[in-house]
């Protein structure tokens, strides 16, 4: 279903048939389910569900194996289902969980464990990403990814998981953006994407800035520079607050440079300039990021002069900074050490980026060392050329 279509507007777009998985996507996710599941009541629920699939008494009576008599009594509060069996069942029938008919069981308990073990794997995936560890990222992200989707799939799509599943999504794209080549970073692009989808389906503005700057950034490392600029543009105009407005900004910033406009390039590194002065730095927000964002901005905007009398000024980090920055940003050093003429300093940089690339399995940062070295530094390219391949050797394994 298109983001933001309510569920008013399902039966227009699907015929009046018996419920099926991709009903069942969404239906229990909406604002509108959320406050008729609070309530618990039998009769609330059962209309709800008539009404999002176009059903009527007859057909839903069918689903659930009762006659429209039955249905009518339960749905005006003259019949009660007290069995504990009973329940069930229309749980089952409805995919929703047990609990929200007072049944606890197994199964229900494994949902709510499911859920707990999901947030910490999320929570504790981005720490590794940002510590350097993007792999290890990604291989706790994809079961529960899997885990996740198979239960939407199967027509179990509550509000709670549809919410885990899109912070998984992410962090699962953005982790792969991490550790894989070039030319593979659209896979990264996609899971970033399918995060999208859920996060703007909610309207929460929060989830929706977050999953639109890091799909915007993974699409910018795909080379969709356009793309990458809509989506961070946009990521920027609903930030909830300053600190994601400050890590949209940086992130815009990067894609307007990559994608040589040099006047959006400037308003938003002015922005970001005004915002660092007196906001709150951040492991993406601050002044050793934004210096190297600037110096490969006014690069790829044809103004490597500006750059090469900045490249000495780089700041002293102001809070704790992701390692694989580090990385990024001795490449980018590097390459206006080469452009000022001092090979010397720039073997340096690519040799210690090199290294590091290794340690954190950064392909990426390795194709971008061999871009900047080609025929002007050979040993540095066969340097950053013979760990790739052993970093390749090592995913395929």
């Amino acid at each position: 279903m298109a983001a933001g279509v309510s569920s008013d507007h399902q039966s227009e777009r699907w015929p009046a048939i018996r419920p099926s998985a991709r009903h069942a996507q969404w239906h229990w996710a909406t604002p509108q389910a959320e406050v008729v599941l609070a309530a618990g009541e039998l009769a609330g629920i059962l209309r709800f569900y008539r009404r999002v699939h176009s059903l009527n008494q007859t057909e839903l009576g069918e689903l659930l194996g009762y006659d429209k008599t039955y249905i009518s009594a339960l749905e005006l509060g003259k019949r009660s289902l007290d069995d504990v069996g009973s329940r069930r069942h229309i749980c089952d029938s409805l995919r929703l969980p047990p609990h929200v008919l007072g049944v606890t069981d197994v199964a229900d308990t494994d949902h709510r464990a499911m859920l707990q073990f999901g947030e910490s794997t999320v929570r504790l995936a981005e720490i590794a990403r940002q510590s350097g560890h993007a792999a290890e990222a990604v291989a706790e992200l994809w079961p529960l990814v899997a885990r996740l989707e198979a239960r939407v799939e199967d027509g179990h799509a509550e509000g709670d998981v549809l919410h885990l599943l899109a912070r998984a999504r992410v962090g699962l794209g953005v982790a792969l953006g991490n550790v894989l080549p070039e030319e593979r970073l659209s896979t990264a692009a996609r899971w970033t994407a399918k995060s999208l989808e859920l996060a703007e389906y909610f309207g929460d503005p929060v989830m929706t800035s977050y999953a639109l700057r890091m799909h915007g950034n993974e699409l910018r490392k795909a080379g969709l520079r356009g793309a990458a600029v809509e989506r961070l543009c946009r990521a920027v105009a609903v930030a909830p607050d300053e600190r994601a407005r400050g890590a949209g900004l940086a992130l815009l910033a990067r894609a307007a440079g990559a994608l040589g406009n040099c006047v959006l390039f400037d308003r938003v590194m002015r922005e970001s300039d005004d915002l660092l002065s007196a906001g709150e730095h951040t492991s993406l927000f601050n002044p050793f990021s934004l210096h190297e964002i600037r110096l490969r901005g006014l690069v790829a905007t044809g103004r490597a002069r500006e750059a090469i009398l900045l490249v000495g000024d780089s700041p002293v980090p102001t809070t704790t900074v992701a390692p694989q920055w580090r990385v990024i940003e001795l490449v980018t050093v590097g390459h206006v050490q080469l452009l000022a003429g001092d090979r010397i300093g720039a073997a340096e940089s690519l040799d210690v980026a090199v290294h590091e690339a290794v340690v954190q399995r950064l392909p990426h940062q390795l194709q971008r060392i061999m871009r900047t070295a080609a025929d002007q530094l050979p040993a540095a390219y066969e340097a950053a050329a013979h760990a790739l391949h052993r970093v390749r050797s090592e995913m395929a394994a």
